[in-house]
């Protein structure tokens, strides 16, 4: 068996696609075009290539982008000011901080300033209780890539076994509410769980998020699952730097039924992702309908 691989970079391409196609509807119907404002503070090469990326794609996709960039010495109750005027600004309708931050400051407290309906990276602690309780919320860009391309692979998800391994707040956790959501039977493993390998093997969606370079191999893979690899690390092999996953992928590829690839499979969906909820936060704020499809 080799598993058909879910090519992320195609699909988020039909995503900004539909974005593009919605914010020219919104133009053209109601005169509004969606903003997304990104702050950067500090120079961290990774993410000035992030911040550029996401600046460059929000214009194509035909809404204004607001950038933020600040010196890493910038003081809190400065970012917070900045902050505080783009909630207020009607032509911004996303508010995006780029992490991590210089250790100086509070991301915690940076985040939470941000107003909840402009928090299209779903951080904010009103963000992760609304999604927690299944109501209408901003959602974090990476998970909801994922849910989509498991919709778009699977239909419905209904009661398939699902585990995630990898618990942070970014990921791991509304992953595993948004396949909840979704009516999955759903698992939560980490580093502590007992007998990992055969936790994996229970599932039908087993999504790495662990953080951990080529961790889950194909022993830790039901024949058939699909597995989303979420993990993006740099590695040196043979004398080169290489991108690589949490999954190792020819071991895994060879028993999986469906694989996202790294790099290729949810990275490129993380900013679609972000463009789409830019979007829908436009639609929300002016009381318009939702676009359909790319939300959770």
């Amino acid at each position: 068996m080799t598993a058909k691989v879910i090519d992320g970079k195609a699909f988020a391409a039909k995503v900004r696609g539909q974005v593009a196609d919605h914010v020219a509807r919104l133009k053209a119907e109601s005169g509004l075009t969606p903003g997304l404002a990104v702050v950067l503070v500090g120079e961290d090469p990774a993410s000035q290539v992030y911040v550029s990326s996401k600046g460059k794609m929000t214009v194509e996709v035909g809404m204004n982008s607001f950038e933020h960039k600040l010196p890493a010495d910038t003081s809190e109750t400065d970012l917070l000011a900045l902050i505080k005027s783009l909630n207020a600004d009607a032509k911004v309708h996303g508010i995006l901080v780029q992490l991590p931050l210089p250790s100086h400051l509070n991301s915690d407290l940076v985040i939470n300033s941000i107003d909840p309906a402009k928090d299209v990276d779903g951080f904010h602690i009103s963000n992760v209780g609304l999604l927690g309780t299944g109501q209408k919320s901003m959602v974090p860009c990476t998970p909801l890539g994922c849910l989509m391309m498991l919709r778009d692979h699977h239909g419905s998800l209904a009661g398939m076994n699902a585990v995630v391994v990898g618990r942070s707040n970014i990921v791991g956790k509304p992953m595993a509410q948004l396949l909840l959501g979704d009516s999955c039977t759903v698992t939560i493993a980490h580093s502590k769980t007992k007998d990992l390998p055969a936790v994996c093997r229970q599932a039908d969606i087993l999504v790495a998020a662990v953080g951990r370079p080529e961790m889950i191999t194909g022993d830790y893979v039901k024949p058939g699952a699909t597995v989303i690899d979420v993990g993006i690390n740099r590695i040196e092999r043979d004398g080169k730097a290489r991108l690589v996953g949490d999954a190792h992928y020819e071991s895994c590829a060879a028993v999986a039924g469906a694989i996202t690839p790294v790099p290729g499979g949810v990275g490129p969906m993380t900013i679609a992702c972000l463009l789409a909820n830019t979007l829908t936060a436009a639609c929300r704020a002016h009381g318009l309908a939702e676009p359909k499809g790319l939300t959770a």
